[in-house]
């Protein structure tokens, strides 16, 4: 019950976050012709609670080298709402070739009703592609005291979207890592520095097959 309750207090954005869109920490040297890729997530992907160079962020920076250039817009208890009104600007500056699409979960945990919550990610992933970016679409479980019926009517918001978009999907960020306490900070949500490989492992199995081979 404990977990749960921080779980649930984390998501909500009841602990400190940060609202600055950064770069990735592993320097890169790039050229115009470099392909950015945006990562635009909540706390999940902003490293909260341990050294941003250690978030499967940057890992996936260090995993590219110089081939990409990867920008961490993520912020901690962002919603759909709060990143689907930071996106166009972010869109405009930053011109990805590749945004992985992260949110969802606050919203699920604040209560925000779940047609809102798609038709946010799918205004999203419109902007991204008329944007000329390739999208993937990263998804995110609730806790199971949420009910079945609410949890799986929450997965499905993922599955539909990208079966509807064609997008790929990363079922579950968090997959072999949320399940283990030992994986997990003390509150309960947050992977640890440690875990973080493992989560960029659940990212690069779907990335990978989006990135043109060299």
């Amino acid at each position: 019950m404990l977990r749960v309750l921080y779980l649930i207090l984390c998501l909500m954005g009841l602990l400190p976050s940060t609202t600055v869109v950064m770069a990735a920490e592993t320097p890169v040297t790039t050229t115009p012709e470099t392909p950015t890729l945006l990562v635009w997530g909540d706390s999940l992907s902003a490293a909260y609670g341990i050294a941003v160079d250690k978030g499967w962020v940057n890992l996936l920076q260090e995993k590219l080298g110089d081939d990409y250039k990867v920008v961490n817009g993520s912020i901690s208890g962002e919603t759909s709402a709060g990143g689907l009104t930071r996106l166009p600007e972010a869109l405009k500056t930053h011109q990805p070739a590749y945004v992985l699409l992260e949110l969802g979960a606050n919203d699920g945990l604040r209560g925000i009703d779940l047609p809102t919550m798609r038709s946010n990610l799918e205004q999203m992933v419109k902007l991204a592609q008329a944007a000329k970016a390739k999208v993937v679409l990263i998804g995110i479980k609730l806790p199971p005291n949420y009910g079945t019926t609410f949890t799986d009517k929450f997965d499905a918001v993922y599955t539909d979207l990208a079966k509807e978009y064609e997008l790929p999907l990363v079922p579950f960020l968090l997959a072999g890592v949320a399940e283990d306490w030992d994986l997990m900070q003390a509150d309960g949500l947050h992977p640890t520095a440690e875990a973080e490989p493992k989560v960029l492992d659940n990212v690069w199995a779907v990335l990978e097959g989006v990135l043109p081979t060299k």
